[in-house]
């Protein structure tokens, strides 16, 4: 069976090309297509496949940041040879499901997101954006969501990484996904690390708008816990700048950098809105509770009270500072937290995506 693995863009290795790396290992014949490629950030399992680019890779700057010639990218999907596949599998929150699919292939798209930076979150990303990088989003919003719609009708199965995701897609696409948590190395990030004793307070992603790092920083600022914040992003000197003493900056960090990390951190701080979110199922593998927001993905992974605390979005700050002082007092069961994030696993992704991934 002939198969091709289409994935927005690769120059990062953050939760949808962890997704595409087990297709990689699930599907080892399979053709990679993508828009740009920087080989030095992508995993190994994604790089030992062929790979082919779009002319978006010919592009200036466009190998560590294609994202700038997003417009141009349902036109460069189309223009990829898919001829003789059997079975297409697209990893989606960009335009890449935009494609001619050939007559009697099969299309499977994995959605993480409709597009977020057109659809539910385009006002907060607006709000964050520079005035050209506005005026540009203004200007192409409507017909990326055209191309946005259209590119659905290309697709044969639809799978979700959320239900809330699965919500989107019925309300923009109007289809119904089946939906399938991505896979999360809940092994790599349970090994037993050395003992130590959890003191601060962790706050790990990219630093960017709707993550909210700054309600993380601030509530540790009025309590004056230890605050560690793990990642790098378009906020990072914006949030060192307005930091207390006690909140220390790591910038990015590798896995094992931040396995060690959730191992000895009082609890994860996530206050911002995810569609899926694997770092609170990385945490909770390492026997952390998740302090959340209420909202998305995290309603999904964290079970209130059992292996993290919830507070509600119309709480806000005050909201956040009374989920970690509640946090505070419980006594955690370390092996239930553990033992909920294994099923999110890669065996548990296996058994359930592997029965679709036939033709």
């Amino acid at each position: 069976m002939k198969t091709a693995l289409l994935h927005y863009w690769l120059h990062t290795m953050r939760g949808g090309e962890k997704l595409l790396a087990e297709l990689c290992r699930m599907l080892p014949e399979a053709t990679v297509f993508t828009h740009a490629v920087d080989p030095e950030k992508i995993a190994p399992e994604i790089l030992a496949h062929p790979i082919r680019t779009s002319f978006i890779a010919r592009l200036p700057g466009a190998r560590r940041h294609s994202q700038r010639y997003l417009p141009l990218m349902p036109m460069a999907s189309r223009q990829w040879d898919l001829a003789g596949m059997d079975l297409i599998v697209s990893s989606e929150s960009g335009p890449v499901k935009n494609i001619r699919k050939p007559a009697g292939s099969r299309h499977i798209c994995y959605c993480h997101s409709p597009m977020r930076y057109v659809w539910d979150m385009y006002d907060e990303y607006y709000r964050a954006a520079s005035l050209p990088r506005r005026a540009a989003m203004r200007l192409c919003r409507r017909p990326l969501q055209r191309a946005d719609r259209r590119s659905a009708g290309s697709v044969d199965q639809f799978i979700a990484n959320s239900r809330f995701v699965a919500d989107r897609i019925r309300r923009i696409y109007q289809r119904d996904a089946l939906v399938i948590p991505p896979p999360v190395d809940t092994d790599f990030f349970g090994a037993p690390q050395p003992l130590q004793p959890r003191q601060y307070w962790l706050w790990a992603g990219e630093l960017t708008c709707y993550k909210h790092p700054e309600m993380a920083i601030e509530a540790c600022r009025r309590t004056g816990a230890p605050l560690i914040v793990a990642g790098g992003g378009d906020m990072l000197r914006e949030c060192q700048k307005n930091a207390p003493p006690h909140v220390h900056f790591t910038g990015r960090v590798t896995d094992a950098e931040l396995r060690r990390l959730y191992a000895g951190a009082r609890g994860l701080l996530f206050p911002g809105m995810e569609d899926f979110g694997m770092i609170p199922v990385e945490a909770q593998a390492a026997g952390t509770p998740v302090i959340a927001l209420a909202a998305g993905g995290a309603l999904e992974t964290v079970i209130n009270r059992q292996t993290g605390v919830f507070f509600a979005p119309d709480r806000g700050l005050d909201g956040l500072l009374e989920a970690m002082e509640e946090a505070a007092a419980i006594r955690w069961d370390e092996s239930v937290i553990r033992e909920h994030a294994r099923t999110f696993s890669p065996a548990a992704f296996r058994a359930r995506i592997t029965p679709l991934l036939t033709v």
